[in-house]
This record gives structure tokens, C-alpha cells and sequence, in this order.
């Protein structure tokens, strides 16, 4: 490739970069307390609110339904009142976050679902607040699952802001249309493929790492 072109890339790999890390500490600072409450606000646990978990869990899976590209598009009037334009990088922060948060409320749910409830039962015995529960049995316990979760949330939204290039985003989806596939030149969409995978192994040895240090298992146990 051209140095313009190699130019090109890495300004789109930063703005990539930049799209998925905002997104994805707005969607974990939305989605982990979220997460929480589902987790803990069935009739009879520590936050006790059925009515409020059946709607949030109706609204957190109605917006896991809709497709990534078509929330981008359905979302361009409230994308526009909040950054002032629906293109560009900021721009597309927007639906990747909306994405990202119902995924991530899912996925600690799920993390804080599989903890052993006697755990529970023996912090409430000694008087535990559902507060103290939450933060000091709860969460270190999930841990390692959250930073999986996390993961997984991170990889897929790097796969989604590929998607945004589609409709006005930037960043590497955007280069691999208007260079590898409309301008017919398969060398910078071979190179927008392999700066992904990279990024995608990077982040996955990264969560598995942190995931394997916070875990209380004996090593034996791990990996099976």
C-alpha cells in the first residue's frame, strides 16, 4: 500500500479504537448496575422488585432484538439531539453504546446468577446490608465472569463499529468500504481483516487474563 494509504489505516484504526473504548465504558457504566438489579430484584432476593425486573428485562431484550444496523438507523433523530450529527465517530459512540448495555446487563446477570446462594445467605446471617451484600460478596465473587462478559461485549462491539462505516461512521469499516470494496482495491480490505483480528486476539488475551487473576478457583480447575 501507499503511504497515504498506510496513513489512512491508522487513522482509522485510532478512530476505531476510540469508538469501541467509549462505548464500551459507557455500556459497562450502564449495563453493570443494570445487571445488578436484575440479578437481585426477583420476588424474594436482596432488592425485591418483580413488577420493576419483569420491565426492565422486557426492555432489555427488546433491545437485544433489533439488529445492530437497523438500531442505528431508527436511533438517527436522538443520536443527532445528543452529539449535534449523526456521522463521524462520535456519531456512532451512540448506538454502540445502546448496543453494548443491554449485552453487558445480560452478562453480569448471568455472572452474579452463577454464584453459590449460601454465600448470600451466610453474609445475611452475619447482617449484612443488600448494599454490603452486593459490593463485598457479590461483585468479587462475579468477577472473573464480568471480565469475560466484558470480553465477549468488547469483541462484539469491534465487529459493530466495522458496521457503522456502512452508514456514515469512520473508523475501519468505514476504509474497507470506500477503498477495498467500492474502489476495488482488496489489499487495504485484506489489511482493515487483519488489523481486526489483531485487535479482537488482543482484547480476548487481555479479558482471559484478567479473568484467570481475579479467579478463586484452585488452577487445577481452570480451563476445564
Amino acid at each position: 500500500m501507499s503511504p497515504q494509504l498506510v496513513e489512512l489505516l491508522v487513522t482509522a484504526t485510532l478512530q476505531t479504537i476510540y469508538m469501541v473504548a467509549a462505548s464500551s465504558i459507557l455500556g459497562t457504566l450502564i449495563g453493570l448496575p443494570l445487571g445488578v438489579f436484575l440479578a437481585t430484584s426477583r420476588r424474594g432476593e436482596l432488592l425485591s422488585a418483580a413488577a420493576a425486573n419483569r420491565v426492565l428485562g422486557l426492555v432489555v431484550n427488546a433491545t437485544r432484538s433489533v439488529p445492530f444496523i437497523i438500531l442505528v438507523v431508527a436511533i438517527i433523530p436522538f443520536t443527532r439531539m445528543l452529539v449535534g450529527t449523526s456521522i463521524g465517530t462520535t456519531a456512532a459512540i451512540v448506538p454502540l453504546t445502546i448496543a453494548a448495555a443491554p449485552f453487558i446487563a445480560r452478562l453480569v446477570e448471568t455472572s452474579i446468577r452463577e454464584i453459590d446462594s449460601g454465600l448470600i445467605e451466610a453474609a445475611r446471617a452475619m447482617g449484612a446490608t443488600p448494599a454490603q451484600i452486593i459490593r463485598k460478596v457479590l461483585l468479587p465473587e462475579a468477577l472473573p465472569g464480568i471480565a469475560l462478559g466484558l470480553t465477549l461485549a468488547v469483541v462484539s462491539l469491534i465487529g459493530y463499529s466495522a458496521m457503522v462505516g456502512a452508514v456514515g461512521g469512520e473508523g475501519l469499516g468505514d476504509l474497507g468500504i470506500r477503498y477495498g470494496y467500492q474502489r476495488f482495491m482488496p489489499s487495504v480490505m485484506l489489511a482493515v481483516v487483519i488489523v481486526l483480528i489483531v485487535m479482537v486476539q488482543l482484547v480476548q488475551s487481555v479479558g482471559e487474563r484478567i479473568a484467570a487473576r481475579y479467579d478463586k478457583r484452585a488452577p487445577k480447575d481452570r480451563g476445564r
